[in-house]
Formats: structure tokens, sequence, C-alpha cells
């Protein structure tokens, strides 16, 4: 079959038919020559009985060829019925030489140079933090309250989405209200065909039916489409927010999918397969992507997801169209959706080409009615016969021509039609960006924590050591030095903990990457809120190390700390809503915003399914950024470089050391000290015991009368013979009478 090249259509209705001008080169300019025709029908007055429009496209071809190439058929015609008297129907579109012209190089407007109310730019200063932004009015308008923050309290614009596409919202008619879209078919359809392939083309289009008066004489109604935009093609600047998916199908065998963006607008073609997401059903994109076009030569728009492979080629997950040229010339204002207030930076800053008073003149001229008028002062609007009040449309604008826009805005709304829905999608900007942040723990001291080990001399006793992490992080976990032999719970350290992690603002959440195996090729993206993770320990050498206590901050809703130990006690970890607040400081505060805070926290442990305070912690949070934890270099503990601040080595008592290491230095601490008067008192009465022992052992002891006292054994060794001749003569001369 050849190409169509020369195209006309053929309207036949009740017997009756016309013919347009045929399209001299499709490939340029699409749109017919004349665009509004009148056929005079004779139809019933039943609609049941009413016959169908048919149309037919015709190829004008060379030496008189005419072929019909395509035919569609409208069989109910009640839809465009309408009164004569009624509002002919008029587009959206300004009038051509109004507005500012776009060029594929133009570039959205930086939120500290906006345009200003009266054409001007007004330069505003960037604040180091915003509070909220886009991505906290996204949030807010989903429900997700805790990914939202403080937005719904600012009172800022609120954002409608819905979960469907805009041509699937009733209200908006399909956004075909300019024109409808006629599928052209060859020949008869098939019904088994799935993808129905006899469709060959497309015409826009629209019909108005009205009776006309039935006596010739009478004025004939005002007839229908009296103004339409130029026939020409219009060059446009096409900016596509790639925000989010959800529910995507599993392509990879681990049930996940590594998906990436390609946007198709006629030849032109965007998105890098490098830039995938891997390991997630639901990812969150936050691209833009900005393409040039002509429409109605590249109207349909179409956005593909594909799965990353790493051999081509890849699967494709899914893909949605999307008629540019509808939302372009429909009323509800598909194009740019007007916010609720006029803004000139923040999430809720005007956007459109066009400001509220030149939106609000174009449709006074469209709809040949009076302009606006405005009073000097710009506090006052008139239009269409009402006046309206600036102070009906909130808080009034300091500068007088933002007076004159808001007036505009708050006085074209009923009439203007911006209805999609008439809220402000904003401009998302480098949404997904993971900010590198860096988390400053400084120990400093511990009060009151459990005594779990018990001395030779029976004394409570811990040694003390805090460990801490982020969670998810436990491969970063960390901890102190040990402050030994700690007899009332007191400990001293002055010791840094330095947690590197990756943020997502628009999610509020700390990206975690890891492989889920070894032969993983992508790391698959974990989120978690961030979590601060304090637990204290008891140290022991030949054993498992007791549990102490845990502390959990969760850094987004974190209470205040204690200025004071006896302050810090477990209420301060429930979010009670009957206890009272300072005013100086709010229960809870998120260290993203404080950046600093230092006080008292307390550790708790569970029994038998209660809380119990089993210490408190002193210590300082710091959270910076990676520039500003360039421009403050820090060292682990006490390493170097040890700065903002330094940390000097703690005072601890000289009892504090471990007691194998320096045995007589044990003995001082451990016995001499606190038994010195019992040890002094023991020795005392232990000398007395000795000498009292040796002068009972020294004491003389007399021999008994009529007996000999005893003789050494030496002595009668030395003098056996001389005892010996006495005996005898002794006996002797006791009986002299015995024999010799």
């Amino acid at each position: 079959m050849l190409n169509v090249m020369s195209p006309s259509l053929v309207v036949e209705c009740g017997g009756e038919a016309i013919q347009t001008a045929p399209i001299r080169d499709l490939h340029e300019n699409p749109n017919f020559p004349i665009n509004v025709f009148l056929m005079r029908v004779h139809l019933p007055m039943e609609e049941d009985l009413t016959p169908p429009i048919e149309l037919k496209v015709v190829d004008n071809r060379e030496f008189g060829y005419k072929p019909v190439v395509g035919q569609a058929s409208v069989r109910s015609l009640r839809q465009y019925i309408c009164e004569p008297s009624a509002e002919g129907h008029h587009p959206s579109l300004p009038p051509p030489g109004t507005g500012q012209p776009v060029s594929p190089t133009h570039h959205p407007p930086h939120p500290a140079q906006l345009p200003g109310p009266l054409g001007n730019t007004v330069f505003l200063p960037l604040l180091e933090e915003e509070c909220v932004d886009w991505w906290s009015k996204l949030y807010a308008a989903t429900g997700d309250l805790a990914k939202s923050g403080d937005y719904l309290q600012t009172g800022l614009d609120s954002l409608k989405v819905y979960n469907c596409e805009l041509e699937a919202v009733p209200e908006f008619q399909g956004l075909q209200d300019f024109c409808q879209t006629f599928r052209l078919y060859r020949g008869r359809v098939r019904e088994e065909a799935s993808e129905d392939p006899l469709v060959v083309g497309e015409f826009k289009g629209l019909f108005q039916i009205y009776p006309l008066p039935e006596d010739p004489s009478s004025p004939p109604p005002p007839r229908q489409f009296q103004e339409l935009p130029e026939s020409q093609p219009q060059k446009c600047l096409v900016r596509v927010y790639i925000v989010r998916a959800f529910n995507l199908p599993p392509k990879d065998r681990n049930g996940l999918c590594d998906p990436y963006v390609r946007v198709t607008l006629g030849k032109k073609k965007l998105g890098d397969r490098d830039q995938y997401l891997p390991n997630t059903l639901e990812p969150v994109f936050g691209r833009m992507f900005e393409l040039p076009c002509t429409l109605p030569l590249e109207k349909d728009l179409q956005i593909s997801l594909f799965d990353y492979d790493l051999v081509l080629p890849d699967q494709k997950i899914g893909a949605t169209s999307i008629d540019l040229e509808n939302r372009l010339l429909s009323r509800f204002r598909a194009s740019c959706g007007l916010p609720q207030s006029y803004c000139i930076s923040g999430p809720c800053h005007w956007r459109d080409q066009l400001l509220p008073t030149q939106l609000l003149e174009n449709f006074a001229r469209m709809r040949n009615l009076a302009l606006p008028e405005f009073s000097a002062d710009g506090s006052k609007a008139t239009f269409m016969g009402r006046a309206f009040l600036l102070t009906q449309f909130g808080e009034c604008p300091e500068s007088p021509g933002e007076t004159s826009q808001t007036l505009s805005l708050g006085a074209g709304g009923p009439w203007t039609g911006h209805g999609v829905p008439g809220q402000d999608a904003g401009f998302p900007g480098p949404p997904l960006g993971r900010d590198q942040y860096e988390l400053r723990c400084i120990i400093w001291n511990t009060r009151d924590v459990d005594l779990q080990d018990t001395s030779i001399t029976g004394q409570r006793m811990s040694d003390i050591y805090v460990k801490g992490w982020l969670d998810g992080l436990e491969e970063q976990r960390q901890r102190t030095d040990v402050h030994y032999r700690s007899l009332g719970g007191e400990g001293n350290f002055n010791w840094r903990f330095i947690f590197p992690f990756e943020f997502l603002p628009m999610e509020q959440v700390c990206v975690l990457p890891e492989k889920q195996y070894l032969w993983s090729l992508d790391e698959t993206v974990l989120k978690v809120p961030p979590k601060l993770i304090l637990q204290v320990w008891d140290n022991d050498k030949f054993s498992a190390d007791d549990f102490l206590g845990v502390l959990e901050l969760k850094l987004l809703s974190m209470p205040c700390p204690a200025r004071r130990p006896r302050d810090c006690t477990l209420k301060m970890l429930h979010d009670e809503s009957d206890s009272p607040t300072p005013l100086h400081c709010p229960r809870r505060t998120s260290l993203f915003k404080q950046r600093l805070s230092r006080g008292w926290w307390p550790c708790l442990v569970q029994e038998e399914g209660r809380q119990r305070l089993s210490g408190k912690i002193e210590m300082t949070l710091e959270m910076l950024t990676d520039k500003e934890a360039e421009e403050r270099p820090a060292g682990k503990g006490r390493e170097e470089p040890n700065m903002n601040p330094t940390l000097q080595p703690p005072v601890r008592p000289e009892a504090s050391f471990l007691w194998f290491m320096a045995p007589l230095k044990s003995l001082r601490y451990i016995l001499w000290q606190p038994h010195k008067c019992k040890i002094i008192l023991g020795v005392v009465l232990l000398l007395l015991l000795l000498l009292l022992a040796a002068f009972i052992y020294a004491t003389p002891v007399r021999a008994p009368a009529g007996r000999a006292p005893a003789k050494s054994p030496g002595e009668h060794c030395g003098r056996g013979g001389r005892n010996q001749a006495t005996l005898v003569a002794g006996k002797a001369s006791a009986n002299p009478s015995s024999p010799g």
C-alpha cells in the first residue's frame, strides 16, 4: 500500500455530504486548511432514529485516483446536540502574539529568580534549609504524613493526586472537549484481532448539532466555533516529570526488577539505561525530561519502563501514551495547572508562561468580554460586573504588583476553567539526589548505671562502656573505652562516634545499599528511618559482657534532652499529649532541622514486660552535611584530627583500672583504701598475740619438791663417770657389811 500523501475528509449524514479541501502535505501540516463547515441535514425528532455520521478519508492521488483509506462511524449523536442560544465553543488558547515564546533551550526558573508581578524579575534570598519542599507537598497530598513533615501546618496550597490518568477522570471529559479523536478503520473489523490491526489512523474533530428556525426569514442562530487557533503547527516545549512507579511486575529471578525510564516523542528518545534503579518494584525516579516538539506532528508522548539486563535486549515492563495535543487544546488546562495562590518562591511558585493578569485578559478577549479593571492601590478588581476585594483571598501581598496578580487569579478562577484541577504540580527539581550526611555523637558521661559485678570485698561495681550504631548499619558499630570499677554508676568517656550515611529528604529515610548474595551484580536498596541505637554494657574478661541498658533515638522525631541528670526520666521517651511541654523547647524535634543537641537521655531495660530506668547518658548529637564535614574535620574517639571540638582524656577516679594489669595497685585500691582501719587494727591485734605467745613461751617453770631437777642429756654425757662413782661409793658406805 502506498503512503497517504494528500487526504481529504468526507462527512455524510442523512443523505447529505460535504468534502473538505485536501491536505497538501501531510508530513508538514496535518491540519485541514478550512476548519469549520456547516451542513444542513433533516433529522427525525426521535433521537433513537437519527442516522449515524459517516466519516471517510479519501487520498487524492495522481490521475484522479481517490481511494478510501479509512472510515469511521459515529452512531450516537446525543452528545453533540446543543441549544442554539448557547455560547459558542471557545478554546482556552491565548490569541496569537500574546505570551512569551518558549525555546528548546529555555530552562525552568531558579527559585531565586522568578517572574515578578509586573514582568520584572524578583530576586529572593535562598534559605539554607527549607522545612518543606515539593516532595513534602506531594506526600501531604497522598496522606503520607510521616514524610510530609510540617507541610500541612504551613497553610500552603494543597495538591490533588488522582489514582488514574487525567483522561479517565469523568469531570474532565477525557480532555476531548475541544476536539474528539475518532479511530479510522479500513474494511471490516475482525473481532478475533487482539491488537486491532485494522486501525489505520485518527481523525480529530468535533460536531455541534442545533435546530434551525422553520421560518426562513428568521435570523439564524449564532454559529459555533467562532474563534479557533491557527491551523498551523505550533512549536512547544514538553517537560516530563517522572515521579515514581508502583506495583511493577517482577522480571528477574529474585522476584524484583531493575527499571529505568525511556521517553519517546516523535523521533526523539531520552533515557539512559545505565540510570536504572536496581532490585525494586516501587522505584522513585524523580527525574525531569525536556523535549521540543511540533504539534500536531509529534503529539503522542510515550513513556516506557524497561528492565535492565546485563545482556541486551532489555525486557519491556510497560508503557503509556499521552496525547499532547488534547492536553494543550483542552479548556481544563491540562498543559500546566494553575496554583491556588500567586507565589514567587517556594513549592507553590508560579510556573505558567503568563501571569494571572495576562491569563484573565486573554480569557476576556476570547469571550468578547470587557477587560478587567483594577483600582489604583490594587485592592479591588472589577470583572464581568462583579467587584472582587483583595481581602477575600487571604493575606495581602506586600508588593502592589502582587495584589493585582492575586486579584486576577481569584477573579478568573470561577470562569477560566483551569480545572486540572486548578492545582500546581510544581517543579520537583533534582529530587532523587541522595544527600550525604554525617552524624557525630560525643559520649561525655553516664550516671546511675546499673551495677552488675561484685568485688572480692562485696562491693557492687561495673566496668562501663557504650556501644552505638545507626539502625541498618550494624557494620559501622563503634564503642568507647572502658570505665573500670564504677562504684556509683558514673562513667567518664569524652569519646566521639562518627556515622556517615545517605539520606533521602523526599522520603525521610536512610538508603542502605547492600548485595543480597555474593553473586549479585547490583545492590539492593533498603530504606529505613534514621535511628540511633546506643547500648551500655558491663565489660567482663572471662565471661560474656553484661547488658545494662539501651537508648533508641529516632532522629526525625527525637525527644528533647534534659539539662540536668535529675530531670532525665523515662517520660522523655513517651510521647504523651497530656504532659506539660516547656515553651522554650519542643517535646519532639528533628535533628536534621535542629542540627545540634546536647543533654541527658535515659537508658532503659525490659523487666517482666515493663520498662525500667537503668542509666543516663550525657552526649552531644550533631548532624552535618558532607560539605560541612569536610570543612570541620574530626576523628573517631580521641584520634586525630581531634577537633570540633577537641576531646581531652577523661578525668576518672584513681581506682578505675584493670586489676590484673597492676596487682600491687589493685591491692592498694581494692583492700587498703576501703579497709584501712580494719587492716591496721588487725595487724595490731596480730602483733599483740605474737608478743603474748612469745612471753608465755619464755616464762621459766619450777620443779616439784623431793625430786631432782631434770638434767639435760649433754650434762649426763659429760659427767657420767663421776656420777657413777658417787653412786657406787654411796652404796658401799651404806652397806659396809656386804661382800666386795
